[in-house]
């Protein structure tokens, strides 16, 4: 690891980052887990800010940070909690907006680097779209560095105000492994049969019941393949439009199953017979690199950084247009041809992504070029 020495020069010593999570989605809590532990393996001090429960489910400490549990945002005791956790920082990374705008409270005053990773983009409407494009503005303008994860968060970060704004690709975190199943068919056939698919095509979506997700053209897609045997569609995630959901599947007798929030989405995933992703907006969505890792034909929407993610590896169609994607959801599952040509592109686009390692690599280069700088000030 060539970086180690740059950590401490004539016995300088070493460089004491401080990463701060606010309310922490899945993918920014498992980034913020993986970059701690390659900081740490290349010598660098690394406290974690984050809540307590984030700290239980991401196992921060065990990867050799030091974890301070800093309440969520809405609590008028973080910013304080955040100001003594970064009193010794030579430079703090703030990973979401909330989290980005106690950082800068807690820096004020200060000229401590504050890198700002921005890994999604809020939806708002009315008077709340007015506050967040302030929150979006305040912490573009405080920040030294935003990195976005797509190239349309780098564009917002740079309409907002940020003087400079980087395309910072985040790895998928390797799932911790699981014991190599001895037969993958079997496992296959386990989930289907589990599923109630066995018979049958079997359709894969994953993400929380909101209204980003496009779930509610997803249910008008369900009309479109009334095929023999009719494809089962399985949904897993958890929100605030599951009831809705619902009531529409049992209203209009649809082939689609809720199941709720599941560990073993990488096994269920490697059943199916096609990913689907309806989202209205993703940058580097989780569920597209699970998809083309596992060799899953995936079916999304031409939205956010999916293009730049996926590239020619899968089926893109419009957001929120249920016919384009009913009917290429129809066409998928009649031609195996394109669906053995869509998992081959897949495995190659999966190996064009960065590894964790090169992720740590480049920020920890943001981070020397930010220190060095404040260095030679």
């Amino acid at each position: 690891m060539s970086h180690v020495s740059s950590h401490s020069p004539h016995g300088q010593s070493p460089l004491r980052t401080v990463q701060v999570l606010g309310g922490g989605s899945a993918g920014s809590s498992a980034h913020v887990r993986s970059l701690a532990s390659g900081l740490v393996a290349r010598g660098v001090r690394v406290t974690v800010c984050a809540p307590t429960e984030a700290d239980r489910a991401y196992g921060f400490s065990g990867v050799g940070a030091h974890h301070v549990p800093v309440p969520r945002s809405s609590d008028p005791s973080s910013v304080s909690a955040l100001r003594a956790a970064c009193a010794e920082a030579d430079l703090v990374h703030a990973h979401g907006l909330h989290a980005a705008l106690r950082a800068a409270l807690a820096l004020s005053g200060r000229r401590v680097p504050l890198v700002v990773t921005w890994h999604t983009r809020a939806d708002a409407e009315g008077a709340r779209a007015h506050l967040l494009r302030l929150l979006e503005r305040r912490v573009a303008r405080a920040a030294s560095v935003v990195l976005g994860t797509s190239s349309d968060l780098v564009d917002r970060a740079r309409r907002r105000g940020a003087r400079d704004a980087r395309l910072a690709a985040v790895a998928l975190p390797a799932p911790r492994p699981p014991v190599e199943p001895a037969d993958p068919d079997r496992c296959r056939h386990k989930a289907r049969a589990e599923l109630g698919s066995t018979e049958r095509p079997l359709l894969m979506a994953v993400g929380s019941l909101d209204r980003q997700r496009g779930y509610e053209t997803l249910l008008d897609a369900a009309h479109v393949w009334r095929l023999d045997p009719v494809p089962l569609l399985v949904i897993a995630g958890e929100g605030p439009l599951r009831a809705v959901l619902q009531r529409r599947i049992e209203d209009e007798e649809l082939p689609v199953r809720l199941i709720g929030r599941r560990d073993d989405i990488t096994e269920l995933l490697a059943a199916a017979d096609l990913a689907l992703l309806p989202s209205s907006w993703e940058s580097r969505s989780v569920l597209a690199q699970e998809a083309l890792h596992a060799r899953v034909p995936l079916v999304a929407t031409a939205v956010g950084g999916i293009p730049e993610l996926v590239g020619d590896a899968a089926e893109l169609v419009p957001y929120g247009d249920a016919r384009a994607l009913g009917e290429t959801v129809v066409r998928l599952l009649a031609d195996p041809v394109r669906q053995e040509e869509l998992r081959e592109r897949g495995t190659r686009q999966a190996a064009s992504w960065p590894t964790e390692d090169e992720t740590v690599a480049q920020v920890l280069s943001v981070y020397d070029e930010l220190t060095q700088a404040q260095l030679s000030h």
